[in-house]
């Protein structure tokens, strides 16, 4: 089960990852916790649509449907609303009503009912920064987390409301935009006398006070990046497929990169560091 704030998030974190376990036999689900709706019209090509601004939920929802197909899973909403990306200083309070403002245990129980229904072995997420420091992302992290210790709990979440008890036995933080991958495929760029996209990135990060994360699992999923990039683009409102998330050649991005990156939070199978599977100790405890 793969928890993501919006749609769009579930292509661009983790997509040829969900697409490799779909190819093996895996059940995969995506929850997506809100609509999207108050997600900017990022492709300049759709910006100025008057139907795409007035039915920005509706549009966002059959891009979903898209991506979901390309990819192989399944998919559920939460059916939170999009708090939005407060901008300005100071930020300008939340809307009332917003993911963001929910009680944490309350809307934890919902992801609880996913849980015990769907009955996932491993879940992904983010971690407590959100990946990036949106309030969608960060309540995300946070009902996740709640949610993975409180689908086995029945006193908090009663099974005659939230369905029969059921713990999932690992959970992890996507970490597919991390500092060593940035910096791999920047020089590779670079070696071979092309543009990169990324010298901006690493001049933030260089300023940034932020602490590098632990990248505990890398998933070879080479073979199924073109089927990310597919996903993703379906996500027209949100990508621009002359943007700068394709400006890394493909052959690069095999050769030099060629896995996506995640932080184990928390596991109750024992299993060995690094790993090259989100089912490690899980398939040699079967």
């Amino acid at each position: 089960m793969a928890v993501h704030a919006h749609p769009d998030d579930e292509s661009s974190k983790g997509a040829a990852t969900m697409a490799k376990y779909v190819s093996e036999g895996v059940d995969v689900l995506v929850v997506t916790c809100t609509g999207g709706e108050r997600g900017s019209i990022l492709n300049p090509k759709l910006q100025g649509d008057a139907y795409i601004e007035e039915n920005i939920h509706e549009v966002r929802r059959k891009e979903m449907d898209e991506a979901r197909e390309i990819l192989g899973v399944g998919q559920e909403w939460l059916g939170f609303v999009d708090s939005g990306l407060p901008e300005g200083d100071p930020l300008p309070p939340l809307p009332e009503g917003c993911f963001a403002l929910e009680d944490v245990d309350k809307a934890a129980g919902e992801l609880v009912r996913k849980i015990r229904s769907f009955r996932p072995q491993v879940i992904t997420t983010y971690d407590e920064n959100g990946g990036y420091p949106h309030p969608d992302h960060i309540m995300t992290h946070k009902i996740t987390m709640v949610a993975f210790e409180g689908a086995a709990d029945t006193e908090k979440y009663p099974e005659g409301e939230y369905g029969p008890a059921y713990q999932p036995q690992k959970v992890y933080y996507n970490q597919g935009f991390n500092r060593p991958r940035t910096e791999a495929l920047h020089n590779a760029l670079l070696e071979r006398g092309l543009e990169s996209p990324y010298e901006d990135w690493l001049k933030r990060w260089a300023e940034s006070e932020r602490k590098e994360r632990t990248l505990t699992t890398h998933v070879p999923c080479a073979d199924f990046f073109e089927i990310r990039d597919k996903a993703l683009i379906a996500h027209a409102t949100q990508i621009d497929p002359d943007g700068g998330w394709f400006r890394v050649p493909m052959e690069i991005q095999k050769e030099v990169w060629p896995t996506e990156e995640y932080e184990l939070a928390k596991s109750l199978v024992e299993t060995s560091l690094p790993e090259d599977d989100l089912f490690a100790g899980i398939r040699d405890n079967a």
